[in-house]
């Protein structure tokens, strides 16, 4: 048995702002993945007919579903504008540390404000903004 030397396991990284934006990028997209699947679920019970409708909005139209549809949709367009994000960095170009901590920031600021639009457009369509 040699004697190589170990990669240095995560616990010598320090932890750092890019590392947190990778991290997310992966876990936005597995959870996209499953907001993906639970539109196809719906679309599958719009195509079944009225009753497997019906148990499709009785979900998602629930507080908790409305609480996952709208995180479903931040993980994707963050996914979306991080995605973009690395397509850039491909070209060569923001690499540099504080271009990259400015992207960053960007990215999740337009994630933010994405998913605003997109769940106000949604509750404007469903009529959900008008008063009462």
């Amino acid at each position: 048995m040699s004697q190589r030397p170990l990669s240095p396991h995560l616990g010598v990284y320090k932890f750092m702002y890019t590392m947190s934006l990778s991290i997310l990028h992966r876990l936005t997209g597995c959870v996209a993945t499953v907001g993906l699947l639970a539109f196809v679920w719906w679309l599958m019970a719009l195509a079944s007919g009225p009753e497997a409708y019906a148990t499709a909005m009785r979900y998602l139209g629930s507080p908790l579903g409305k609480l996952l549809l709208v995180g479903f949709t931040f993980s994707f367009l963050y996914h979306f504008c991080n995605g973009i994000r690395h397509l850039v960095w491909d070209t060569g170009r923001g690499l540099e540390r504080a271009q990259a901590r400015a992207s960053g920031a960007v990215v999740i600021v337009a994630a933010v404000v994405l998913t605003i639009v997109v769940v106000w457009a949604g509750c404007r369509a469903m009529g959900f903004t008008e008063a009462a």
